[in-house]
């Protein structure tokens, strides 16, 4: 005779089933753990601490409820510094500088354990302000655009020092902007104007003396000519001959050049002739 199978039995079997498979699976997903790229993982222990080794990107197992891990992003990661410092002429000097920087992977759990996951919050801006300040106060205003160059690098290396002491690694620092006060700037602006005006009133005067030195030049050739013309004259009649036939020739040149000029003849008959005809068509 066949065994009556009881149903509600079976029921309660596969929900057992179930319900394990559901702890099973849900066990096994709270004990893994997915690294993504550009991360690293520490793991807490809840018994032994901050465990010692750095996990690189992947599936981990971990202790469920015991074990909790931490990401890190160990990639290249900007940031702005922004300082407001005096100069070594005391001028209020606003300045800002990036940094280029990502964690020592060998060091993260020295990071880790002092100063948290939020690391750079508190280590960037303290060491930043202080390389920064430190520096500018080596120059004049002034100094800070001429000398651009040698500031930028005292800060790159100032920080590139602290930051190291500090698990931190430094691949780029640039200054972004340097500012000044408004009175100062005021100032370096009524500077450049008179300074423009003073190249302009520099450029009046040496045209004046240039000028000046030109026509002394001029008035001692003249001088120097009229020298050479006085001697020739002594030494020559020829050369007031000379002369005389060139006026000549510029005279007659502007005659002939010149309409209504009548030419007449070097002899006095011309004249009588023509009184002699004028008397004769009176009498008639």
């Amino acid at each position: 005779m066949a065994k009556r199978v009881d149903f509600n039995s079976l029921v309660n079997r596969f929900s057992q089933v179930g319900f394990g498979v559901a702890v099973g699976f849900l066990t096994l997903q709270s004990s893994l753990f997915t690294v993504d790229a550009g991360q690293r993982a520490l793991i807490f222990d809840r018994i032994r601490g901050v465990l010692p080794s750095v996990k690189a990107e992947g599936t981990h197992f971990k202790i469920p409820f015991i074990q909790t891990p931490y990401y890190f992003d160990v990639r290249i990661t900007p940031r702005s510094i922004k300082s407001d410092t005096a100069s070594k002429d005391l001028q209020r000097i606003h300045i800002n500088v990036r940094v280029l920087y990502r964690p020592n992977q060998d060091l993260l759990r020295n990071i880790f354990t002092q100063y948290g996951v939020n690391y750079d919050e508190s280590i960037i801006p303290s060491i930043g302000n202080e390389v920064i300040k430190a520096v500018i106060a080596q120059f004049n205003a002034e100094e800070l655009v001429t000398q651009r160059d040698s500031v930028s690098r005292l800060i790159r290396a100032g920080l590139v020092e602290r930051a190291s002491s500090f698990g931190l690694i430094l691949e780029d620092v640039a200054i972004t902007h340097i500012g000044f006060s408004r009175e100062y700037t005021s100032a370096i602006e009524r500077k450049q104007v008179e300074s423009q005006l003073a190249e302009r009133q520099k450029f009046i005067v040496e045209k004046s003396r240039q000028e000046k030195l030109a026509e002394v030049i001029l008035a001692e050739g003249e001088t120097e000519a009229a020298r050479v013309i006085a001697e020739s004259m002594r030494a020559s009649s020829q050369f007031l001959e000379l002369r005389r036939i060139e006026a000549a020739k510029e005279i007659a040149h502007t005659l002939a050049e010149s309409s209504g000029v009548t030419y007449l003849s070097g002899g006095a008959n011309l004249l009588l002739n023509m009184g002699v005809g004028s008397t004769r068509q009176a009498t008639k």
